[in-house]
């Protein structure tokens, strides 16, 4: 069995062709669901979208492992992500995220005082997200959950 995003690549009629003549299941994820498991989501679409991505293949499984492991080196050690406020996983998951968040508050708020005329607003939000995810529930649909678990 495969089990997939229903992204068109999977559900191609040779794509498809391809599954049942190998005698391999086809299963989807649920429409608009991408979050049954975020981060993982998140790292492909990184690596897909990332210009050393390798279209052409691999010509190991070697390779292909020696690629892996330095792209997700670069993911979790390097690569700034917006949805954690651009730290990396490894300085949120170490602790390290609150004195970054604090410093770059202080350095936002000098450069504010030195040079008003820069800012029409306040600063940047600087603060660290309770949670990620790729799809958030809106207010409305996060009250009507709530209800729901209250009855």
């Amino acid at each position: 069995m495969l089990h997939s995003d229903n992204g068109s690549p999977m559900k191609a009629a040779t794509f498809q062709a391809t599954l049942e003549k190998l005698g391999i299941q086809s299963s989807y994820s649920r429409p608009r669901v991408s979050n049954d498991n975020p981060y993982s989501e998140a790292l492909f679409k990184t690596m897909k979208y990332q210009p050393r991505y390798p279209f052409k293949g691999f010509s190991s499984i070697e390779e292909a492992r020696q690629w892996v492991k330095k792209f997700v080196m670069w993911y979790n050690l390097i690569h700034l992500h917006s949805g954690i406020n651009y730290l990396t996983p490894y300085q949120r998951h170490y602790g390290l995220d609150k004195s970054i968040m604090e410093n770059r508050t202080k350095v936002y708020e000098k450069a504010r005082t030195k040079h008003p005329e820069r800012w029409s607003k306040n600063i940047r939000n600087w603060t660290l997200p309770e949670y990620v995810a790729l799809n958030p529930l809106t207010e409305k649909e996060l009250n009507s959950a709530l209800e729901k678990v209250a009855q």
